[in-house]
């Protein structure tokens, strides 16, 4: 599944670091891909990685088509 990041959004919040090793954070606490510094990445569709999306209270991730 095809995951973006909108970093404005973030709260630093940590869930969904939590739930999926998918994602880290920057010095600030915003959150990024664990392997990239990109926006969008294509992630294995697996519950961890879908629950990490799902549970942003923020909504600083989007699962695109």
């Amino acid at each position: 599944m095809k995951v973006s990041i909108i970093p404005e959004k973030c709260i630093a919040c940590g869930l969904c670091q939590t739930y999926s090793e998918a994602f880290d954070y920057h010095d600030d606490g915003i959150v990024k891909f664990t392997d990239s510094d990109q926006l969008e990445q294509v992630l294995p569709d697996n519950q961890a990685n879908l629950l990490a999306v799902k549970s942003c209270p923020t909504k600083a991730l989007r699962i695109d088509s």
